[in-house]
């Protein structure tokens, strides 16, 4: 028998989709602000609707069943469609409350969160800005679920589903500090590979990076003698040692007790974009923020 949309409450569709992404009716439960048991009766009224199990109890959560499956991408649909319906059709910045949440990493941090900032708390003090790790192998789900706004990434680190936007194009310089032996002067092949360097890898655990391919393809190598998996440290190790690093030039840009020069062999450099899920596309707000985002990038140069 053909079912009746009116006989389907939209919170079902909204506990559903919970349901889907959490496997957990404790977890969907805190997700929604309700008791479980309020949770566990809507989901007794999905089964009874849609005439399937739905969830089978398994060692580890809820284990969705094929019907399920099959219900999810149509669902988050049809409530990505009704919030864009209850959207406000004018979004005005300066008045406007709400948080923004965006994956970033520390060098996207510097490089685009700060410039960010600083207009931002201009233009729309009433708007709020929380930075999370990205988490490749959980992004493109957070950003369904709307746990992440934005993420902050490069083209080859960029899910195909997600829609996505250029920032700026980024370029590696080689950094030292100021009274460094060899500050203030060029920078020789030679002696560039003799220097003791340190590399951000952001695994860990490598001692081989972009500059390393660079150096292969003319036959030469360098020494690493640190890797680290932040930005953040670096201009602390340099400052207490004779190491050197090749890092992005928004990294470099203003930074007390430092010199900065060009490397002494052409590096590749690298985009930065910002990707979204097409759930916020339409969102005056969303739109405005990523508007902000490209502007401040592209005025920092």
């Amino acid at each position: 028998m053909k079912k009746d949309l009116r006989t389907l409450d939209l919170n079902l569709l909204k506990t559903l989709d919970a349901l889907l992404d959490e496997r957990s009716v404790t977890r969907a439960a805190e997700r929604l602000a309700l008791t479980q048991p309020a949770v566990s009766g809507m989901l007794n009224r999905l089964r009874a609707h849609f005439d399937d199990p739905l969830f089978i109890r398994a060692p580890h959560g809820m284990v969705p069943t094929i019907r399920a499956q099959a219900l999810a991408a149509p669902v988050k649909r049809v409530l990505a469609d009704i919030d864009a319906l209850l959207q406000p059709l004018e979004f005005t910045p300066h008045t406007a409350e709400m948080t923004f949440t965006v994956a970033a990493t520390d060098y996207a941090l510097r490089a685009v969160i700060v410039p960010f900032i600083a207009l931002l708390k201009t233009a729309a003090p009433g708007i709020r800005v929380r930075v999370v790790p990205v988490e490749p192998e959980r992004l493109t789900a957070r950003l369904e679920q709307g746990k992440i706004d934005l993420a902050l990434l490069t083209p080859p680190t960029t899910p195909g589903e997600l829609h996505s936007r250029t920032l700026f194009e980024e370029r590696y310089v080689c950094m030292m500090r100021a009274d460094h032996p060899d500050a203030g002067m060029p920078l020789s092949l030679a002696r560039f590979c003799a220097l003791e360097q340190v590399l951000v890898s952001y695994e860990g655990e490598s001692f081989h990076g972009v500059t390393d391919d660079a150096l292969a393809r003319i036959g030469r190598s360098r020494r690493v003698g640190l890797s680290v998996s932040s930005f953040l440290v670096l201009p602390e190790v340099l400052a207490i040692s004779d190491m050197i690093a090749v890092v992005p030039e928004r990294m470099a840009e203003n930074r007390p007790g430092m010199f900065v020069c060009e490397p002494p062999l052409a590096v590749p450099g690298f985009t930065k974009s910002m990707a979204w899920h097409g759930r916020v596309h339409r969102n005056p707000a969303q739109a405005w923020l990523r508007g902000l985002l490209l502007e401040t990038s592209q005025r920092h140069r």
